[in-house]
């Protein structure tokens, strides 16, 4: 009998049904991460050719200032090569640890709603490569048709850079240069770029001084270690790269002292003035929550300084629907990054601040699944959070967020990684933080390759050895027990599951969701968690788009 066949039969599911679903998730439908428009076929297949940090990890040291990290003269020079695109729009440049995409598309969405036509650039994409650039006013993605119109117009100039610099150029540099070389076709405002890894030798990093509007950090943590120096020291000083002479400096936070010692030090060095969204007189409570259609927590944002900058803004009762405190903390940031733009000129009214905030929902972040959505998926009834958490803080930030939304459900998870994340630590945090009824580790394609997909069993691994650590009662798939019990069909039944987490490694996600469900339909209901990465995420979320 085959491991989904003894899962079906245990929880009852027809054996027959469940394994020809498992056919289809085999057979690359169900649960395609690999999404584009047949109008892109063109660029899509030029795009593959580069090569693809993405697919096949980050090479030590790449993103450090060093012989080891990534040439920044080569994109100067494809820049150059397409007329200096940059020259022709103010920007806002945003690294950090985590944040950066949630704070983008709040900054993005305020200066939206003043009336700005805003270029937004971002990464990783979910379902559509066109996802990484949103242009104008309305913050869709750009067309299909434009970004094809694009890539043929300046095909040939892509082509002849590629071969001067010997194919080094990258996926994401080419990428990089396309959303600036479009930004500047469509005459935008402004614009929002996310820092891709670390700093000051990412592609995004050739904004000058003059073009420069303010540059963000939200938050410094320990990912890419290897790729940014192989310390939370290195790291801060990879990222305070993007600070640039005379050009104001917003911090997310909060940091650490000694690390935020140094990036106000890079800042001072650079006679940047700096606002810090944990300095007295700048504050953020959570009132509370609302269930209407989806969550949406109700919060107050005061800011109010006085020593680098004249800073004044009273929001009350704003709804955001970007959940936990992380989210708010994100969301004041960018009302930070916002005033000091309005310092500089910008018209940009408190109206505008809240509007943007307000409307400000990205897939993948604290989301929860319509009941529509959920029926799509064939689990009717679920409650379903989707969460692309893939580090021990966003680990942290996801519990807290749990806590705070559903503190008595019960939970089942779902869990998918990259090889390049410390799993012992990610899970550490939930098995600390929330009582599990099961976790289930599973596979999912990373940027739509396999090269760095962590074990389902790898994960399984981790999972026991941080159950192990913190004396967490758990049974799991390699052990006597779990197979009497699942033969009998009785693993889950109430006296079984008490007081035990059972943790199962399953390559399938399509049969890890619908025996999650299964449980907790058994135990009344709960929360079926779905984390790891962005690409497990965007596995389910595709299901959704046929």
């Amino acid at each position: 009998m085959t491991k989904c066949a003894s899962l079906a039969t245990t929880y009852g599911l027809p054996t027959g049904r469940l394994l020809k679903k498992l056919s289809v998730v085999s057979g690359s439908r169900f649960f395609s991460t690999q999404y584009e428009e047949p109008e892109l076929k063109d660029l899509m297949e030029y795009m593959d050719s580069l090569k693809n940090y993405e697919k096949s990890g980050v090479p030590k040291g790449a993103g450090t200032d060093s012989e080891d990290g990534f040439d920044l003269g080569r994109m100067s020079r494809l820049m150059d090569r397409l007329g200096n695109p940059l020259s022709k729009f103010k920007a806002v440049h945003i690294a950090g640890t985590k944040g950066k995409g949630s704070t983008a598309a709040f900054l993005s969405n305020i200066l939206r709603a003043e009336g700005y036509s805003v270029g937004c650039y971002t990464s990783p994409h979910m379902m559509t490569i066109r996802e990484r650039m949103s242009v104008g006013r309305s913050g869709h993605p750009v067309s299909a048709k434009s970004l094809n119109c694009l890539f043929q117009r300046i095909k040939h100039v892509l082509e002849k850079a590629v071969q001067i610099e010997n194919h080094s150029l990258s996926h994401f540099e080419v990428l990089t240069a396309m959303a600036f070389t479009l930004f500047a076709q469509e005459n935008v405002d402004i614009a929002v770029i996310e820092a891709g890894l670390g700093g000051v030798r990412d592609a995004t990093n050739i904004i000058s001084d003059s073009m420069l509007a303010v540059s963000i950090i939200t938050t410094i943590g320990e990912e890419h270690m290897a790729a940014l120096g192989g310390s939370l020291e290195s790291i801060a000083v990879a990222k305070s790269g993007i600070i640039k002479h005379g050009r104001p400096l917003v911090l997310g936070g909060p940091f650490l002292p000694h690390i935020e010692h140094i990036l106000r030090d890079k800042a001072s060095s650079m006679c940047s003035l700096v606002v810090s969204a944990t300095d007295g007189g700048i504050r953020a409570t959570v009132k509370g929550l609302s269930f209407n259609d989806k969550p949406c927590q109700s919060c107050d944002i005061i800011i109010q300084t006085e020593r680098d900058f004249q800073l004044s803004l009273e929001l009350f009762d704003v709804s955001l629907c970007m959940l936990g405190s992380h989210q708010l903390q994100n969301a004041l940031t960018a009302a930070c990054a916002a005033l000091c733009l309005r310092n500089q000129g910008w018209k940009i009214s408190d109206k505008s601040i809240r509007a943007g905030l307000e409307g400000t929902c990205l897939v993948g972040r604290s989301q929860f699944l319509t009941s529509k959505e959920v029926e799509a998926l064939g689990m009717p009834g679920a409650t379903i959070l989707l969460d692309g958490a893939h580090t021990k803080d966003s680990a942290k930030a996801l519990v807290d967020t749990i806590k705070m939304t559903f503190p008595e459900a019960k939970l089942a998870m779902v869990i998918a990684m990259a090889t390049d994340k410390d799993h012992l630590a990610f899970a550490r945090e939930f098995l600390s933080g929330v009582k599990l009824e099961a976790v289930f580790l599973t596979e999912a394609d990373v940027a739509g390759g396999k090269t760095r997909i962590t074990p389902a069993s790898m994960l399984r691994d981790f999972w026991i050895q941080a159950s192990q650590e913190l004396g967490i009662n758990i049974v799991h798939d390699g052990m006597a027990e779990y197979k009497e019990l699942l033969e009998d069909g009785a693993i889950y039944s109430p006296k079984a599951s008490e007081k035990r987490t059972l943790i199962v490694a399953e390559k399938s996600l399509a049969v890890c969701m619908k025996v999650a469900n299964q449980i907790l339909l058994r135990k009344s209901g709960g929360i079926l968690v779905i984390t790891g990465s962005l690409h497990i995420v965007s596995a389910v979320i595709s299901t959704l788009t046929e």
